[in-house]
């Protein structure tokens, strides 16, 4: 390994922390899509419906490994799709900030740069993830549904939700990083330093993940509805204002929970993971 690229090994590094964090996260994942894809007559006068209770209804229709459906999709988009996201953000690094590090909105740019890259890439995938996920359509594998929906909705299919997604995960990548990389540097270097220096990267990243959770929410929930149901709206503002039709505001968060935990757990695990990687194999992340 000493002759591969660096930015090959930031894609191996980042590959390795996406499987991980892919395979704990998934059933969060499969949680929030079912929250948003709710309609609101399944059960009129009935509260709200929380992360438990669908939790508990998947478990008991589903069975325990229900909560997994999706993961191969997910496995699929996340390991190249992570890869490529760290392996960008690496050399775009390497190009512009070889001297020095990048302020907040360099940071910011950097992360937004890489993520749509990686975005463009597995959009299809994503879109077959969120189907899956949705419980609505039976597709046997993933090669499957992807021939599925091009012969039967046309290749523009797979890039549904293409607006909204990049509105969610630009903007979540960049604000990530950049509060990430301010978190981290306010740190004393007796901390940076020392063993614990892992536990404390990741703690801010716990912080960064839950502002540019929270932060990003509408756009997902946007997404969701365009990619689980692309025949019924024609443009991303049709979906906008249905959902404030439905649920008013309070439907732009919902998922909200689930979606921060697993979005904050599995960016700051990535990051984490990957910089003690590449730590390893001797580069400065």
């Amino acid at each position: 390994s000493e002759y591969a690229h660096p930015a090959i090994k930031a894609f191996m590094c980042g590959s390795l922390s996406g499987t991980c964090s892919t395979l704990l996260f998934q059933p969060l994942d499969l949680v929030k899509t079912r929250l948003q894809t709710l309609q609101n007559s399944v059960h009129p006068g009935s509260g709200r419906v929380g992360m438990v209770t669908v939790f508990l209804s998947v478990v008991r229709t589903e069975k325990l490994l229900g909560l997994w459906k999706g993961v191969s999709p997910s496995f699929v988009r996340c390991i190249p799709g992570v890869g490529i996201y760290f392996s960008t953000y690496f050399s775009l690094k390497q190009h512009f900030f070889s001297d020095r590090a990048p302020g907040p909105v360099e940071a910011m740019l950097l992360g937004a740069g890489a993520r749509s890259v990686a975005g463009v890439c597995m959009l299809p995938v994503t879109v077959i993830k969120t189907r899956f996920e949705s419980g609505r359509y039976n597709y046997g594998s993933v090669a499957g549904a992807l021939r599925s929906v091009c012969q039967t909705e046309g290749p523009r299919a797979l890039f549904s939700g293409l607006t909204a997604t990049l509105m969610r995960d630009a903007p979540f990548s960049g604000i990530y990083v950049m509060f990430y990389s301010q978190a981290k540097s306010t740190l004393p270097s007796e901390i940076s330093q020392s063993a614990y220096a892992p536990l404390a990267n990741f703690s801010c990243g716990v912080v960064a993940g839950v502002l540019a959770s929270l932060i990003t929410q509408p756009a997902d929930v946007v997404k969701t509805h365009v990619q689980v149901s692309p025949h019924l709206f024609k443009r991303t503002t049709d979906v906008v204002h249905y959902i404030y039709m439905e649920h008013g505001l309070v439907g732009f968060f919902r998922g909200a929970v689930p979606r921060s935990l697993r979005r904050t757990m599995m960016a700051a695990m990535a990051w984490t993971v990957y910089e003690q990687l590449m730590a390893r194999m001797g580069l400065k992340s």
